[in-house]
């Protein structure tokens, strides 16, 4: 059996056994990679597949080398073999209490398998006892504080569950599925390193399991603590460390092990979806377009990433395709937090502030923890000038990830405006260490350094560098760093700036104040210099103008006339008033 059907064939076990245990989006997960293997083309004619469609383009345009092994080539996986099912005794009453475990009647489906003793039935009596306390938690905290107030209701079924399941544990008596639910019931008690350990031992049991590996990723904040997990050689450890990368801001190598992966799960909307999450990051908006585009062709009822896509969208102010955007997801799904978040930018976008925070609010109402809706929410009520509820929702979403460097920005930014630089100077410093590339971060990190209380002018300079390293869409750090040096008495340092931002206008065919400025300055520099000749070309180009400059251009041409009596000069007086 070649290694793309040994995948296939773990999936399709997977598929069933975590379908059974009510684990659904862990389920739908490897569905979506099964369904994203390459066929063979020996088996399957190009009229028989569903993907012969271009989804492989994007792979083409966008892949650094062309990879053709799988995952599994070249690699010695531990072989970890299928698990079977053992609970045909407990089989009657488990389909009842499956059944009432669908219709979301929680309690009723552990009451059923409460004298069952069968580690498939112990696993969905205490998984539904934990939902029943997930969902009563929910309750409360809308019953004290409203939908989007702080709490502190929690599940009341964790400490007798945490008990029942180490004892199980002790005794050996406990399957992978129950190790999961185990380290998820530590994560929440918080007891973070014995979860860890657990929920290990669940993946090295039972690789397939996604929502597992996705609680370990949680509770991996560091690369050393990720390095020090005792994992097994399985591909879904692939999948994961590729994850775990993203969240360790560790976009490259993220990129390394998706491009690896697409070597067999070559039609995997999920690789791609991560793909154009990590080039986000990156802000290579242009590659994240394409391969969003081309995703909605593959699965055009796909609500899941397209917020981000509409992020995209509103950083290039393209509002025709934001527009189309946020009426396909309002058809598709509009009680769905992704939808509520890109029509909530879809309004910020036309200007309409008050409507975009309802839509914000609406998402949060639907899944209060969903972060980009609280980030969203803190940037609307900046642009409203409400700073105390923007701090609020900053803080909200800095509760929920402390790695979201929006988040951190938008708080120092409503610092700043709140006059308190130094406050918005700790908050601009955490956003830049989570995204170093981001040129916005640095320089409202050196307009803060500029402020009147701080004048750190030289901080400022440094700030605007790491700007004008990270491709500075917005053209400002290259004007300032000509400033600053300019206003510190470094007239060579400001040549070279003001020559750079000149060099760049002119790249993009740019004209306005900042080249006048340029100009005028690079035209005083070189006379100054007596390098009459570079002088004389920025005055020439002055003269174009229709503003004072022009006449300013004339002044420093007659002051070089005069200053070389022996080189002919030009005859101001007959260009044109």
């Amino acid at each position: 059996m070649n290694s793309k059907e040994s995948c296939r064939t773990e999936l399709r076990t997977a598929i069933n056994q975590l379908s059974d245990r009510g684990l659904y989006s862990a389920s739908r997960w490897a569905a979506e990679q099964l369904a994203g293997i390459e066929q063979d083309p020996a088996k399957f004619t190009p009229a028989n597949t569903r993907f012969q469609r271009g989804s492989s383009s994007i792979r083409r345009r966008f892949r650094t080398n062309e990879i053709t092994s799988t995952p599994v080539a070249g690699v010695s996986y531990v072989s970890t073999p299928v698990m079977e099912e053992d609970d045909a005794v407990d089989g009657d009453s488990y389909l009842l209490a499956k059944s009432y475990f669908d219709c979301r009647e929680y309690r009723r489906a552990a009451h059923v398998l409460r004298d069952q003793t069968g580690k498939k039935s112990v696993f969905l009596r205490c998984y539904a006892l934990y939902l029943a306390g997930e969902k009563r938690k929910e309750e409360e905290m809308i019953e004290l504080e409203g939908p989007l107030g702080k709490s502190d209701a929690v599940n009341r079924e964790l400490v007798s569950l945490e008990r029942e399941l180490s004892t199980l544990r002790k005794n050996a008596a406990i399957d992978p599925f129950g190790l999961y639910l185990y380290g998820l019931v530590l994560k929440e008690k918080g007891s973070e390193n014995l979860a860890r350990t657990v929920l290990v031992e669940s993946v090295n049991s039972y690789p397939w399991n996604w929502n597992a590996w996705s609680e370990l990723q949680s509770l991996c904040t560091t690369i050393d603590t990720l390095n020090s997990l005792n994992l097994n050689n399985h591909w879904m450890k692939d999948f994961f460390l590729a994850s775990a990368y993203q969240e360790l801001r560790m976009h490259n190598e993220s990129l390394v092990k998706y491009e690896y992966l697409l070597g067999t799960f070559g039609f995997s909307n999920y690789i791609q979806a991560q793909i154009a999450k990590a080039r986000y990051s990156l802000r290579e908006f242009e590659q994240v377009e394409a391969i969003f585009e081309e995703l909605l062709r593959n699965d055009p009822y796909r609500v899941e990433d397209m917020d981000m896509y509409s992020n995209v969208l509103y950083a290039k102010e393209c509002f025709s395709a934001l527009s189309y955007l946020a009426h396909r997801v309002f058809m598709t799904d509009k009680y769905r937090p992704e939808s509520c978040c890109i029509i909530g930018n879809y309004y910020s976008l036309k200007g309409q502030h008050e409507k975009s925070v309802m839509y914000f609010r609406r998402a949060l109402k639907l899944n209060k923890n969903y972060l980009s809706a609280w980030t969203l929410m803190g940037h609307e009520f900046v642009e409203m000038k409400n700073i105390p509820a923007a701090v609020d929702a900053y803080r909200r979403a800095v509760d929920i990830n402390s790695c979201d460097y929006r988040a951190w920005y938008g708080l120092g930014q409503t610092y700043e405006m709140m006059g308190m630089p130094f406050y918005a100077l700790h908050y601009f410093r955490k956003s830049v260490f989570l995204q170093p590339n981001d040129s916005r971060l640095w320089i409202a990190m050196a307009q803060c350094y500029e402020t009147e209380q701080l004048r750190m002018l030289e901080e400022a300079i440094k700030c605007y560098r790491r700007a004008a390293n990270c491709n500075d869409r917005e053209a400002i750090a290259l004007h300032q760093l000509a400033k600053l040096h300019y206003e510190l008495g470094r007239p060579e340092e400001a040549a070279f700036y003001y020559k750079k931002d000149m060099e760049r206008m002119e790249a993009e065919e740019r004209e306005g104040p900042n080249m006048v400025e340029a100009l005028l300055y690079l035209a005083t520099y070189y006379k100054a210099q007596k390098r009459f000749e570079e002088a004389e070309a920025y005055c020439t180009r002055l003269l174009d103008y229709t503003g004072p400059e022009k006449e300013t251009a004339k002044s420093l041409l007659r002051g070089m006339r005069t200053a070389q009596s022996n080189i002919p000069s030009m005859d101001v007086e007959h260009f044109p008033p």
